[in-house]
């Protein structure tokens, strides 16, 4: 069973270090997702927590409870002659008494480096150890905890330490100190994790309104029915309930409550991974809140458009200018020649977009260090997008200055540049050529200057006049620039949206992957394939437990 919750704590850790890298998570709660307590009872005998439950395990019993209420003589009654002739004394504020058979071997004690806590580092754990060798009391480790309401603060922390070890506790209380503000809080806090039994030791000094009021704060903590048992630790009191004590824990004892304790447990931290998870995946944001950012971009960008179109009409018609009066260097000078129209105030104009779209994605409570990061990109690359752009179609223009209408013309006009002088000049050898052979079968004179001058003028005239409406009829340079570079600001600009557009899909498509694999982990946690713990045990153990 816990080889599973090992695979679920490694795909866990791995979501969390790649969505704390991609921005999905920031430190803390990456923090909280890794900061998984694995220890059970089960690491106390293998650190690897892959107990063989073919070998049936001990049950882990500890006496908890405040300063002077009897844990440890407790402890000594249970061990008898044995115990103390191992001289085990009541623990100092720093230890921790053990009390096994013989052939038990617990491998992996808790230190200071167990835990969650390595931050807030222990003296090293002093631990006594007292052995037996009652084969009747072979399946039981009984623990005596510090005094978790010390003065001294490592008490409390040592406490906890061992606390996860732990299959039953033994809640010791006083008639004087059953109300512990300290107990309580301890008990509300650890009350689903562990099966409790509660003893009123001191019973000599108690009052029965005490045993019921007691009784009446276990049910307002959980327990429906809690066990608990009345002792006097004196020799010369046997009237009290410590037998019953000792045989419940004994009839605990068997490999099939330790299973169902070990199963308890697993769902526990199942379910506390899945608490985790849970609340990850509402910190990560809904996806109809990446459906709307693509709605913001849209209505952010309408604005900027305008605002840039009017703030950039200056700089256009300067370049339009500059491009006109120096249209040789874009080829022959290209660097020399070319000129910036997405300037520094462009820039903050779109800079400024980009926060506010940011701000107001924001506030639809989503991760913004994935759009954040990826818009930082296009923040760099606006520029260049705008300088390829308008001097590309600045340069298409100035190949192809003029509309259709007009560069249709201009050929026209070309042509008969050329072909009305030729037709001038074939009329006037014909002319020629006619009056040379009339001249000769009629005897009348030649052609004389006036005709020569007249073929003249006709051919220069039919040269010249289209000549001066090709002249005249020229194409504005500048006007053809300057249409250039306002399809080019056009272009740009609808190229950097569709990068923004772009952007925001693929981030809106990465977080619906996210929210996924959170989610399949989610379900491996609520995985109902196991039994639910303690489902036909008997009702000693259900009263000892709280859900």
């Amino acid at each position: 069973m816990a080889y599973d919750y090992s695979d679920l704590i490694e795909k866990s850790r791995c979501w969390t270090e790649q969505g704390c890298a991609s921005g999905w998570i920031n430190a803390e709660i990456a923090k909280q997702l890794l900061d998984v307590d694995v220890r059970s009872p089960e690491t106390l005998f293998n650190h690897n927590n892959s107990f063989n439950h073919n070998d049936s395990r001990p049950l882990i019993v500890a006496f908890m409870g405040g300063t002077g209420v009897g844990k440890s003589t407790l402890l000594n009654r249970l061990a008898g002659k044995a115990i103390a002739r191992t001289g085990v004394e009541r623990p100092t504020s720093r230890e921790v008494t053990l009390y096994h058979h013989h052939s038990v071997a617990m491998m992996h004690l808790p230190d200071n480096q167990s835990g969650n806590n390595q931050a807030n580092k222990l003296p090293v754990t002093q631990v006594k150890i007292a052995q037996h060798e009652d084969d009747s009391k072979k399946n039981i480790v009984w623990i005596d905890m510090p005094d978790f309401d010390s003065t001294e603060l490592t008490n409390k922390q040592q406490v906890l330490q061992w606390l996860p070890h732990i299959d039953v506790l033994i809640y010791v209380v006083s008639p004087e100190r059953y109300r512990d503000e300290k107990a309580w809080r301890l008990l509300l806090a650890e009350g689903s994790r562990h099966a409790w039994l509660f003893v009123l030791n001191q019973w000599d000094r108690g009052q029965p309104e005490q045993f019921d009021d007691f009784r009446q704060q276990l049910h307002k903590a959980g327990f429906f029915e809690p066990i608990i048992f009345k002792t006097v630790c004196a020799e010369d009191l046997q009237t009290d309930e410590f037998a019953a004590l000792e045989s419940t824990i004994s009839s605990l004892a068997t490999e099939h409550i330790v299973a169902q304790l070990e199963l308890r447990g697993l769902q526990i931290r199942k379910h506390e991974l899945k608490q985790k998870l849970q609340d990850t995946v509402q910190k990560l944001g809904s996806e109809q809140a990446f459906q709307q950012i693509q709605k913001l971009w849209q209505e952010q960008w309408q604005r900027t458009v305008k605002l840039l179109q009017q703030g950039l009409v200056l700089p256009i018609q300067l370049t339009a200018n500059y491009y006109a009066e120096h249209a040789a260097d874009l080829i022959y000078h290209p660097h020399t020649a070319s000129t910036t129209l997405w300037d520094a105030w462009a820039q903050a104009r779109f800079d400024d977009a980009l926060d506010e779209f940011i701000i107001n994605a924001d506030q639809l409570d989503i991760p913004i260090a994935p759009l954040k990061n990826q818009l930082a990109v296009i923040r760099e690359k606006a520029s260049a997008i705008m300088q390829t752009q308008t001097e590309l179609t600045a340069r298409q223009a100035l190949a192809n200055p003029g509309n259709v209408l007009q560069r249709g013309f201009l050929k026209c006009m070309r042509l008969c540049e050329i072909m009305l002088p030729l037709a001038a000049m074939a009329w006037v050898s014909y002319k020629i050529f006619m009056g040379y052979y009339t001249s000769n079968m009629s005897d009348t004179h030649y052609l004389g200057v006036d005709f020569a001058i007249h073929s003249s003028l006709l051919i220069a005239i039919s040269w010249l006049v289209p000549y001066f409406i090709l002249k005249k009829s020229q194409p504005s340079l500048k006007k053809s620039a300057l249409r250039g570079l306002n399809k080019g600001l056009t272009n740009a600009l609808g190229m950097i949206d569709n990068e923004v557009s772009n952007l925001v899909s693929i981030i809106s498509h990465q977080h619906s992957e996210q929210l996924k694999l959170l989610s399949d982990i989610i379900d491996q946690c609520s995985d109902n394939t196991d039994q639910k713990y303690a489902q036909d045990s008997n009702s000693t153990l259900t009263r000892m437990l709280v859900d």
